[in-house]
């Protein structure tokens, strides 16, 4: 319980932010604040240098840890997973040529047929994928979810905060309507779906006159008329859409 009353706060802030969804600016928070902590001296604790170790980071997070530019912190935290990635490869590798036993470990091969772009579900490819910071991510988000649900149940003035806010993006509100059904039941279930439907049904209406009216003032005959609310429609219409990606960074101040 104590982990749910600290992420009722986060959760509070980001509703009142009144972004185009809620759960975005939670999950960039969480990933800039997890970058920085893999960056710092949480790297030399024995279970995250394990987890380091053993999974690496993905292309997107490289990415956030290389563009902090403590080339001295990131280079040592690839250095030791470099080492566990030569172990292994160096461990289950079977024999070049050999044909009297077949590939084991990271080159037995499956027997689907594999697409050229497919690299990563063969056994080698799996060297190249997993991220520490993408589960760790979806760990936080899971508990944020959860906090969502649970405030929606107990806290009848989040409920109204709730219904008044841009809410969340179509991919969130896939993962709250999941979290919902297992967390929920009977009356608390089928009126937080509703409330769900709605608000997203109202936002991508409200987002596809606002867009509209962006690509309206296109025209040298709008050229004078205000923008109004449409002028970053572009940018919050892929938010609701796919979730954040372009734009102001809902997880920077």
């Amino acid at each position: 319980m104590v982990r749910y009353h600290i992420d009722t706060i986060p959760v509070w802030d980001a509703l009142h932010a009144k972004g185009e969804c809620l759960l975005c600016m939670l999950r960039r928070k969480t990933e800039h604040m997890l970058a920085d902590r893999y960056l710092g001296a949480s790297v030399m604790e024995p279970d995250t240098r394990i987890r380091v170790n053993q999974k690496g980071f993905c292309p997107t997070h490289h990415r956030m840890l290389y563009d902090r530019q403590n080339r001295l912190g990131h280079a040592l935290m690839m250095l030791s997973h470099l080492k566990v990635v030569r172990q292994k490869l160096k461990a289950e590798a079977p024999a070049v040529g050999d044909k009297t036993r077949p590939a084991g470990g990271l080159l037995s091969f499956k027997r689907r047929p594999l697409a050229a772009t497919d690299s990563a579900a063969t056994p080698l490819g799996q060297l190249a994928i997993g991220c520490v910071l993408c589960d760790t991510l979806e760990e936080n988000m899971g508990r944020y979810a959860y906090t969502v649900l649970h405030l929606w149940k107990t806290d009848a003035s989040f409920r109204e905060a709730f219904a008044a806010s841009p809410g969340v993006c179509i991919p969130d509100a896939g993962l709250l309507w999941q979290m919902a059904q297992e967390h929920l039941s009977g009356q608390p279930l089928a009126t937080f779906q509703q409330a769900l439907l709605k608000l997203l049904e109202d936002s991508l209406a409200r987002l596809e006159e606002e867009l509209e009216w962006f690509t309206l003032k296109f025209d040298y005959r709008n050229n004078d008329k205000p923008w109004g609310t449409s002028r970053d429609a572009l940018e919050r219409t892929i938010t609701k859409l796919r979730g954040w990606s372009v734009g102001t960074d809902p997880g920077r101040d």
